[in-house]
């Protein structure tokens, strides 16, 4: 069986610490603690990449609040609706593997850009996942199932 194309990576981000806003990369590098330069690196593996989707972004500008792509607190974002990726899936991207480690929780701190933003997006705001396979990653690389 063949693995399976997704999507692929519309957008990279990382926290520095000092920094309010994430801040747009053009490549990330994942190690097994995570984010490399990440402010959340070998904080907690289990979570630590943040997969969004545009999909999310969509729903919270339809109800005509004004967010950026990064203000979810996610590391990459993607072009896809990540609600096809369950619990223990694998993905490649690049060189990179990843396994989905469980759903992003909604914080309140996300009621900052809007108080109806954590209600709007409790499905939608995101995955974590843990590094497998280390490697770099980059804008617009396809992101695929594994089998």
């Amino acid at each position: 069986m063949q693995n399976k194309s997704l999507g692929n990576i519309t957008s990279l981000y990382i926290s520095k610490k000092d920094f309010k806003n994430r801040i747009e990369q053009s490549r990330l590098i994942l190690k097994k603690n995570g984010v490399v330069e990440d402010k959340y690196y070998a904080k907690d593996i289990q979570r630590s990449v943040l997969i969004s989707s545009v999909h999310g972004y969509q729903i919270v500008k339809k109800q005509g609040i004004d967010i950026n792509y990064g203000e979810l607190g996610e590391n990459i974002i993607v072009d896809f609706d990540i609600n096809q990726l369950q619990l223990a899936d694998n993905i490649r991207i690049g060189e990179v593997e990843l396994k989905i480690t469980q759903n992003c929780t909604i914080c309140q701190s996300l009621a900052k850009i809007d108080p109806k933003v954590p209600k709007l997006l409790k499905n939608d705001r995101g995955i974590f996942a843990k590094v497998i396979k280390n490697g770099i990653i980059k804008k617009d690389d396809a992101v695929m199932m594994q089998n």
